[in-house]
């Protein structure tokens, strides 16, 4: 695992599943980490289970001033901004597109596409002005292909995808790192959410197809090295077995 000691992580979605793991791997790596949820409990146990390395900030990043908020108060306490993650999103509610509410079809949008550029708005200046960083988006096989009844989280992704790329081509020539990591189907809460729609192949799936957790969590810690360097504005794909080679996970 890379050695991340002194380095500050912001984690977005972090109160369970991929970004619960990623906390946690991050502070093994080293890294002080700030947590950022709309659950505020939740990411106060996991804050302190990890200790002093770690900071609950609850967080709506729907709302960019609470978004650029928590920035601030992660500057605040650690000194600095090195890696944000982006892995909060929503799949629910799934709808075809004749039927989907169109309130709850923009509020997708909000978390999942709006919530992606506010964390990247807020965090780019503090890494432009400390000479460097790295944004990595969870992103999604959904980015790239239609899913039925996802409309609104294929769309989304798909933007957030064009946010990796176009963060990249501005700032990548100032220090600034932008990946996207794309875990396949993970054995979370959003899965059992996929599971219980009962629409389109995703929802068919067998519990022990999805990967645990810590294996992306293991993934976003190595793309904060150079070995990911050749994926810079693209999405790595965790179901890739090269790429599950060189991070180490799902072998043998």
């Amino acid at each position: 695992m890379s050695d991340l000691t002194g380095k500050v992580v912001m984690i977005t979605g972090a109160s369970r599943g991929i970004g619960a793991a990623a906390a946690r791997a991050f502070a093994a790596a080293g890294a002080n980490v700030a947590l950022l949820a709309r659950s505020g409990g939740e990411i106060g146990e996991i804050a302190a289970d990890i200790g002093a390395q770690a900071l609950a900030l609850p967080c709506d990043v729907a709302d960019f001033d609470a978004v650029s908020a928590a920035v601030a108060a992660t500057v605040a306490r650690f000194g600095r901004l090195d890696v944000l993650v982006g892995n909060a999103g929503v799949v629910l509610p799934v709808a075809h597109m004749a039927a989907a509410d169109p309130a709850a079809w923009g509020a997708a949008i909000d978390i999942n596409l709006k919530g992606v550029f506010w964390g990247m708005r807020a965090a780019l200046p503090v890494m432009l002005e400390q000479g460097g960083g790295t944004i990595i988006t969870v992103s999604s096989g959904a980015a790239h292909s239609p899913v039925e009844a996802w409309s609104h989280y294929c769309s989304s992704k798909a933007g957030a995808h064009m946010l990796t790329r176009m963060a990249d081509l501005e700032y990548r020539g100032r220090g600034i790192r932008v990946l996207g990591l794309s875990p396949g189907t993970v054995a979370t809460r959003m899965q059992r959410e996929i599971k219980a729609s009962g629409v389109n192949p995703v929802s068919q799936m067998a519990w022990s197809d999805h990967i645990p957790p810590a294996w992306p969590a293991q993934a976003l810690v190595w793309m904060c090295g150079p070995g990911a360097d050749r994926w810079l504005g693209e999405d790595i794909s965790l179901r890739d077995p090269e790429v599950r080679a060189l991070v180490g996970v799902g072998q043998g």
